[in-house]
């Protein structure tokens, strides 16, 4: 993967870069795909069903508000996003298990972890545009992430 300061160099003008507001989490130091998205509050019920689907190389976007009350994802939905083949998970929230989530073959981005678990009640919308981080996820956009950070555009990057 061409990384996040290369392609901005090659195409700044075309790309989304976000704030620098992410902890690494996962196991992969950086992944790339096209975005998928979930949109929830302090309820992972969302975030679990999308990643029991296949990833295809895809990432999940999660919108969760920006809570740090408890977490969206833990070392079980990890292992799942594994399994289904998702690239990486951004999530504007908390994780959980993080030394365990650093032992997957995963990117994560995530703002902290907190022991806390998340409610069950099936709330929330996915695969709509969200925004967080100053930038505009739109789901079949793509989204390049590494140790500099997060950038998105429209469509692929030659």
């Amino acid at each position: 993967m061409t990384g996040t300061a290369d392609l901005y160099d090659a195409h700044g003008a075309r790309l989304q870069v976000g704030a620098p507001l992410f902890r690494d989490f996962g196991g992969a130091a950086s992944f790339s795909g096209e975005i998928a998205t979930v949109k929830v509050f302090e309820d992972n019920t969302l975030v679990r069903s999308m990643l029991e689907t296949q990833g295809e190389g895809r990432i999940l976007v999660v919108d969760g508000g920006g809570s740090l009350r408890c977490a969206l994802v833990g070392d079980q939905i990890g292992a799942l996003a594994v399994a289904n083949g998702w690239s990486g998970l951004v999530i504007n929230g908390c994780i959980r298990d993080s030394q365990q989530l650093a032992r997957l073959p995963i990117g994560i981005k995530a703002l902290a972890a907190c022991p806390a678990k998340s409610a069950k009640r099936g709330e929330g919308q996915t695969q709509i545009s969200v925004r967080f981080a100053d930038i505009r996820f739109v789901p079949g956009h793509h989204l390049w992430a590494d140790a500099d950070g997060i950038a998105v555009a429209d469509s692929l990057l030659s």
